[in-house]
């Protein structure tokens, strides 16, 4: 297991008192709701980011709020850190505890509490699966607009924390875009709710600040979202290209021309091969890559979208056009993308990283990403959010090599770092976490670090909520 990337010391006070802290929990929630056992906490030790895992102290799965809120009440009082986890899906370390802390599972909070169809939005849970809120509106016309990959276990309270996005945040926004009310828990066990079913709010945006912040502002039990009409009509079409560069400047003159299709979905050849073997979505083997637009509508209007954005892709040399011909088609289309990072699992251990850049700068942060994996003597698979630069190059190595290992770290951070330098940002939807912890300080400068490590200590003035995750360890004291 590499360890490049520190952890804070666990305090050895508290791991001491650990049957007693053990005793106390058990007073606050159902016996089956806590974790003590060390071969049974051994799940929690990591979540998507497998290359590094740390043992919990325990691991509490309240139901309630008021469950939430006594956990958080008494771990304040005795300065225990707290680690707020959904599914363990965060491909960042965002859900990673440490040998002192207590997890908090909001998995068992799975109840859809109000769908109000009048004000197009339903009240859940934060253990609510992002796939069953559209599953449950689905029949009366409606859905939940974000879609990350991981949809089918990735849960709302996680999504929030880290403003999750998917395939068709193109067109309808990620999480926060999204998002109109959360009740929550402070550290110190007091509730709170924020937002509500109207469309804004008096005061300060504090819903936009919890949006994205990685359980370090407090642990959210409930949340409103929005719900959107399903459109008349939806079609996935294959664009194959000779290159990835000709690829990303289609991406980038589509938008540029004012189109704005659902969903721009990029992959390059070795992705195409993995999702193509996993899927047989009919994707194109003799292409180097392929975008997925998706156009939605009326008829008249999805062809008139198309015919644009065809023209736009023959200016670049566009390969093969294919347009799905059926729901079934679709649905295997969108399998195949939604399947890529399970499929990549099947052949190779994988970091996967999430930088965003101009559109303008697609192709060349494509090429230079190459270039850096060519140099470290490793292969990658490029899947990801071409319509909003939402770059995820997947670097394949062995977990098992310690210095496979270390040449992917080092071969991801070089790439986080191009998609800054190229005027993009660090993280798009899967947040900092551990992984990206160390290079806020390529994004940021030390003024805007403190700014931001002072809103964070407001809400947490002793720093146990998710510790050792967002920002530098030795900028801490700065707060």
């Amino acid at each position: 297991m590499s360890e490049a990337i520190q952890f804070l010391e666990p305090n050895a006070a508290i791991l001491s008192r650990r049957k007693e802290i053990v005793a106390d929990l058990a007073e606050l929630v159902p016996a089956e709701r806590l974790v003590q056992e060390p071969n049974e906490l051994v799940p929690f030790e990591t979540d998507g980011f497998i290359a590094y895992r740390r043992r919990p102290l325990a691991v509490v799965l309240p139901e309630t709020t008021a469950q939430v809120a006594a956990v958080m009440k008494y771990c304040n009082k005795y300065g225990i850190p707290i680690v707020p986890r959904g599914a363990g899906t965060s491909l960042s370390g965002g859900a990673i505890p440490q040998e002192d802390a207590v997890v908090l599972g909001l998995s068992a909070m799975t109840k859809i509490l109000d769908i109000d169809y009048a004000n197009r939005c339903a009240t859940v849970q934060a253990g609510v699966t992002n796939l069953s809120i559209s599953d449950a509106v689905g029949g009366d016309g409606f859905f939940y607009a974000p879609d990350p990959s991981s949809q089918l276990a990735c849960t709302i309270g996680g999504n929030i924390g880290m403003n999750s996005g998917g395939a068709h945040c193109l067109k309808y926004g990620v999480t926060t875009n999204n998002l109109l009310g959360v009740k929550l828990v402070l550290v110190d066990g007091t509730v709170i709710e924020l937002g509500g079913k109207a469309l804004d709010s008096a005061g300060y945006d504090l819903l936009g600040l919890v949006c994205g912040s990685e359980g370090q502002l407090g642990v959210i039990t409930e949340a409103t979202v929005r719900l959107i009409a399903k459109p008349e009509g939806a079609r996935p079409v294959l664009f194959g290209f000779d290159s990835a560069e000709a690829a990303g400047s289609c991406v980038a003159d589509v938008i540029g021309a004012g189109i704005v299709p659902v969903a721009i979905e990029f992959m390059d050849k070795p992705a195409i091969e993995i999702c193509e073997a996993f899927a047989h979505a009919g994707y194109p083997l003799d292409v180097e890559a392929l975008l997925i637009i998706e156009v939605e509508g009326s008829e008249a209007e999805m062809e008139a979208m198309l015919a644009s954005i065809v023209e736009i892709a023959k200016r670049h040399g566009v390969k093969t056009v294919r347009e799905s011909q059926s729901a079934m088609e679709s649905a295997l289309i969108w399998k195949g993308r939604k399947s890529a990072f399970g499929a990549t699992g099947r052949i190779a251990d994988y970091i996967c990283m999430d930088g965003t850049v101009p559109l303008s700068q697609l192709a060349y942060v494509l090429k230079k990403t190459s270039e850096i994996t060519d140099r470290y003597g490793l292969r990658v698979a490029n899947v990801f959010h071409a319509g909003d630069g939402n770059m995820h190059p997947l670097i394949l190595y062995n977990i098992n090599d310690p210095e496979d290992a270390a040449k992917a770290e080092a071969a991801g951070m070089e790439i986080l770092k191009l998609c800054v330098d190229a005027g993009g940002c660090l993280t798009g939807e899967h947040g900092v976490g551990i992984e990206k912890r160390d290079l806020m300080r390529h994004q940021y400068a030390e003024a805007d670090l403190a700014q931001q490590m002072a809103v964070r200590a407001a809400f947490d003035p002793l720093w146990t909520l998710n510790p050792s995750k967002v920002f530098p360890l030795d900028g801490r004291t700065a707060a």
